[in-house]
């Protein structure tokens, strides 16, 4: 049984994470952080997101039969899933909205 439950929670984990694949369709964000702010989320933020993410994962496959009776099971897992990973995944270091960062290409000239 243990071994079942944890092979589904593994393909829920997989498929979220395969829902992220498409990262060109996040928001850009325009955000400057600091060496303290990057500091600080790789090492306190990231980690405890990521946990967030792995228990959120746990508890919406334990709760899917309920969610899915009661017609919610989609926004379950947007609350308890992708909220969690797309903090933890798809959000630049060091800044507090969720996107990428929008990478600046300079062009140059020959004139």
């Amino acid at each position: 049984m243990n071994g079942k439950i944890s092979h589904i929670v593994i393909t829920a984990l997989a498929v979220c994470l395969l829902s992220f694949s498409s990262a060109g369709h996040a928001q850009a964000i325009d955000e400057k952080p600091t060496a303290l702010a990057m500091t600080g989320d790789a090492l306190f933020a990231r980690p405890l997101l990521l946990a967030t993410t792995v228990v959120g994962s746990v508890v919406y496959v334990v709760s899917l039969p309920f969610s899915l009776l009661g017609g919610n099971a989609a926004e379950a897992g947007e609350t308890l899933v992708l909220g969690p990973a797309k903090a933890t995944f798809v959000r630049c270091l060091g800044c507090t909205r969720v996107g990428r960062k929008q990478e600046t290409v300079e062009q140059y000239s020959d004139n």
